[in-house]
């Protein structure tokens, strides 16, 4: 990876400087840092910048902590001023206030620079930097912010500790020097640094103890929540926001700590921004509208530009002169929705340069219009949003009552994604201890993190700062030795278990990285210059198309990929286990794939975790006899029906990868390599599986070759359950023996269950009750015609006893669809199977493929089906569905009035005999 801009920067400016002496200086101010061109130069031990640089416009400004060390550090001010000229070829004139010392003056000169004493600044007089001090510009801001604008270099010095002290001002915003600085990035700030003879380092410095908040905004939330305890909105779902900057915080937050407004400085200039621009409408958030336009017109009184017109009467309430515009000068305050992407330069400069910004939206619908786009870097409203410390996520907040918070409480008791991380740090690196309070914090702060590393922003030092910080944790870590026989629980590892992968996908050096994380990888035998020939007609759906070859974890290879699938949506996959977990106790890290879009005909593909390798193929795609090389990878058992010989598996089945695949008609079963290790016959396992999935079909009325062939993946701990459906099926490792195993006469419920929940389709399906029973129809219909087992021996929960028990229960508690679940439901389709058979199935779920404009609601989905179901069996069932509690419609009954009614039903019958015990026990009365 390249050195980024900043890089190139700092080694200009720092150029031949071994050391930066602010030892005997007047005591330095910290210099807070903000938005994405600001860099530090000069770092303390405690994190503290003393020294910084930026651009803002077409010019540059370098800014001291104190006026003193312009004097003293000769050599870095010279370096400063070469690097303030920019692209100016020759010497340009430096203009230097005149109160300046003349020690600096006289350097200048030495250096072969014209120097021009100036009463005050005015760019008219052919300068191309000016050298200032922070207290005596408040009459030339306009003109040397301009004049920075346009191209020119500024270099200043000075703190403001004495001058907030005797103030009492805001800081950030009145200070002399920040109304200059500032609007770059940089503010001098009223903390104290330490002093200190500082080694200046190739790289820009950075430490884990500059990315603590140094401000908690205390005064600014007490403004903005002036009058307000609580938000409350309805119906809605807002976006979560990701507070990230220096200077910015979050307003309101529900009780789990996601924050759905937001606030922050940014250059001169201050921004609200809302997860939902409903929220402007809300009445009952007046009160904090007020408030937030008066915060960021900073008194001015000035127009409030409001381009949404539903915001314009909320906004008038503030009894500022708000009007309807687009963006245009003359504003203090502009407000808008995040939804638009224009003019996004123009704003950002209006706010650094003093204007205020109300911006809203939500960030949730635009990504589900465009999947697989990185919302953080893509939607208009982060391309504002970023660079001033705030991004919206694609998480939502429903609507709800949250409290306002305590404006006297300070953010280490709260949820702030910075400050945590410096806590993290503080407990990694010097073995400090978290609070209990804080350690609950932790899983969200590692999807902060993983979420904030997804931007790439590599020119921005703030994204560089927390890279670095994560980097050195995990370096100081390692990885927990995570597996079912060390399972992790503890809130650290999660963490670290969490980010590993994002952390190692971006640092600048993942070999070094690498050999902090695994401390003894395995050397597996690899292959080079491997090619995969395959064939695609994915139909609807993305496919995954299996190459037998695996990755070591952080294993490296390029990939060479025909230039006809270069850009049209297809995907290289690293590794099977694609399911996220999110169990108190982890058996894996949560999530252990990795995809990447081919853009390119020669690409480098890797996954910390490593993994076998799969192209992706998109939905609608059809490719015949294509090739793609994969440079080198480890081989793994993969058996392909009609292409792998016995003889060619005999020797496969031994290939070093720990994951092994076979892969037959209909179906790709993925298990531990040993499992496969002694499988000498793999077409008879092969032939088995052929003969279920063709049961499969049969039953579901689709044809007999699938559009896409089903996956069954084994992992040592999955999302939920024993196994689950979707693509692939996911299974315990436990389940793999079972399916390897395969034989007739043997039960194999759990597998061909997770297939019949894929065969499930909505239009028939009364969920919940129907969830986990209709699926079952697969297992009991392949289970009998397939493997030869009748239903009681499939499953133990199918014995004549159990199904009785179920049924007079089910009939003593009345009948109630609300116990109409799994097995009871089951029931209903068993007992029409048992009297139609199986063909009336198939052909109800044939007439199914073509019904329209199927009814959303259950009622009106049981009325359908039981309509479809009698005339397919040329029967009126009514009277037996509204035995079982179906809410059967008059309309129904009518509709079917004309077929002969099954009147002998098992519910029936169930029902007279219960009828017949009512009236004995009467006679006998």
């Amino acid at each position: 990876m390249s050195a980024s801009k900043p890089q190139q920067e700092y080694a200009s400016i720092m150029r031949g400087i071994q050391e930066a002496n602010f030892e005997y200086s007047s005591v330095p101010c910290q210099l807070l840092l903000s938005g994405d061109h600001s860099f530090p130069l000069v770092m303390n031990s405690q994190g503290q910048v003393l020294m910084a640089a930026s651009q803002y416009g077409s010019g540059r400004i370098v800014v001291f902590s104190h006026e003193t060390e312009m004097y003293t550090s000769a050599d870095v001010t010279i370096n400063a001023v070469n690097w303030l000229k920019g692209n100016r070829s020759g010497n340009v004139t430096v203009g230097v206030q005149n109160n300046t010392d003349k020690e600096v003056v006289d350097s200048l000169r030495k250096a072969g620079f014209q120097v021009k004493i100036m009463d005050s600044f005015s760019s008219d007089q052919g300068v191309g930097v000016y050298l200032t001090n922070a207290y005596s510009i408040d009459q030339d801001v306009d003109d040397i912010v301009a004049f920075m604008k346009s191209g020119g270099g500024v270099l200043i010095g000075g703190q403001a500790l004495k001058w907030s002290s005797q103030t009492g001002e805001n800081t950030l915003l009145q200070f002399s020097g920040n109304k200059v600085s500032g609007v770059a990035g940089i503010h001098f700030s009223d903390l104290y640094a330490d002093k200190e003879r500082v080694t200046v380092w190739p790289d820009i410095p950075t430490s884990w103890r500059s990315v603590k908040p140094q401000y908690d905004f205390k005064k600014d939330l007490q403004c903005l929540l002036q009058g307000v305890s609580d938000f409350e909105w309805k119906e809605a779902f807002a976006s979560e926001i990701l507070v990230h900057g220096q200077l910015s915080f979050p307003i309101g937050t529900t009780q789990d700590g996601m924050p759905f407004i937001a606030g922050g400085y940014y250059g001169k200039g201050r921004v609200v921004v809302a997860g939902h621009d409903v929220f402007w409408r809300v009445e009952s958030m007046t009160r904090l509208w007020n408030n937030v336009l008066h915060w960021l017109d900073q008194s001015r009184q000035g127009v409030v530009g409001v381009e949404p017109k539903n915001a314009l009467n909320a906004m008038k309430r503030s009894g500022l002169d708000c009007v309807l515009t687009d963006f245009r000068s003359g504003l203090s305050v502009f407000v808008r929705t995040a939804y638009r992407g224009d003019k996004i330069e123009e704003i950002q400069k209006f706010v650094a340069e003093g204007g205020g910004l109300l911006i809203g939206g939500h960030a949730w619908a635009w990504a589900q219009q465009h999947p697989g786009v990185n919302s953080l870097t893509h939607f208009s409203g982060n391309k504002m949003l970023n660079p001033m410390g705030m991004s919206l996520f694609t998480r939502i907040i429903r609507g709800g009552r949250y409290k306002a918070p305590d404006t006297s409480i300070s953010i280490k008791d709260t949820y702030h994604f910075r400050h945590l991380l410096f806590r993290l740090a503080s407990c990694v690196l010097e073995e400090k201890a978290l609070t209990p309070h804080e350690e609950k914090w932790l899983k969200k702060l590692a999807g902060d993190c993983v979420s904030f590393l997804s931007m790439k922003n590599f020119n921005s030092y703030s994204y560089q700062q927390i890279l670095g910080v994560l980097t050195d944790i995990l370096k100081k870590t390692g990885l927990p030795q995570v597996s079912k026989s060390s399972p992790v629980k503890s809130a650290k590892d999660h963490f670290i278990l969490r980010i590993a992968a994002a952390v190692y996908d971006v640092c600048s050096n993942r070999d070094e990285l690498l050999h902090f994380l695994f401390k003894d990888i395995p050397v597996l035998k690899t292959i080079r210059d491997q090619p995969i020939n395959f064939s695609v007609n994915s139909g609807g759906h993305h496919q995954w198309i299996s190459t037998g070859l695996y990755l070591t974890p952080g294993m490296k290879t390029y990939m060479c990929i025909p230039a006809d699938l270069v850009n049209k949506g297809w995907q290289v996959q690293i590794n099977c286990h694609t399911d996220i977990l999110n169990h108190e106790t982890l058996l894996r890290a949560p999530r252990v794939f990795k995809r990447f879009p081919v853009t390119s005909e020669m690409m480098q593909v890797h996954n910390l975790w490593g993994g076998l390798i799969y192209l992706i193929a998109p939905p609608h795609t059809k490719v015949t006899g294509a090739k793609v090389v994969v440079q080198v990878a480890v081989p793994a058992p993969y058996y392909k029906s009609g292409e792998t010989s016995l003889s060619d598996w005999s020797r496969l089945r031994t290939a070093p990868a720990p994951w092994a695949e076979l892969e037959f008609e209909n179906i790709v079963l993925t298990v531990p390599s040993g499992m496969v290790r002694s499988l000498e016959r793999p077409d008879e396992l092969a032939a088995l599986w052929d003969r279920i999935m063709s049961a499969v079909a049969d039953l579901a009325a689709i044809p007999q070759k699938f559009e896409r062939k089903e996956r069954i993946v084994c992992d040592v701990q999955i999302s939920a359950g024993w196994m689950h459906a979707g693509y692939p099926i996911m299974g315990q490792n436990g389940s793999g023996p079972e399916m390897v195993g395969a034989k007739e006469y043997k039960a194999m419920w759990g597998p061909i269950h997770e297939l019949g929940h894929n065969q499930q389709r909505a239009s028939w399906e009364f969920r919940p009750h129907t969830t986990e029973a209709t699926n079952n129809l697969w297992s009991v219909y392949v289970s009998e015609t397939v493997l030869k087992l009748p239903r009681e021996k499939a499953s133990r929960n199918l014995t004549p006893e159990k199904r009785r028990n179920r049924i007079k229960e089910y009939i003593k508690q009345g009948r109630r669809l609300s116990n109409w679940n799994v097995w009871v439901a089951l029931e209903t389709y068993l007992q029409l199977q048992e009297k139609f058979g199986w063909s009336p199935f198939k052909s109800v779920f044939g007439a199914y493929h073509k019904i329209k404009n199927v009814p959303r609601d259950n009622e009106g989905k049981m009325n359908l089906f039981a309509v479809t179901f009698s005339k397919t069996v040329g029967m009126d069932l009514t009277g037996f569905f509204k035995a079982w509690g179906w809410p059967i419609r008059a309309e129904t009954e009518k509709k079917l009035s004309d077929l002969p009614a099954w009147t002998d039903h098992p519910m029936a019958q169930k029902h007279k005999k219960k009828c017949m015990r009512i009236i004995q026990k009467l006679c006998v009365g």
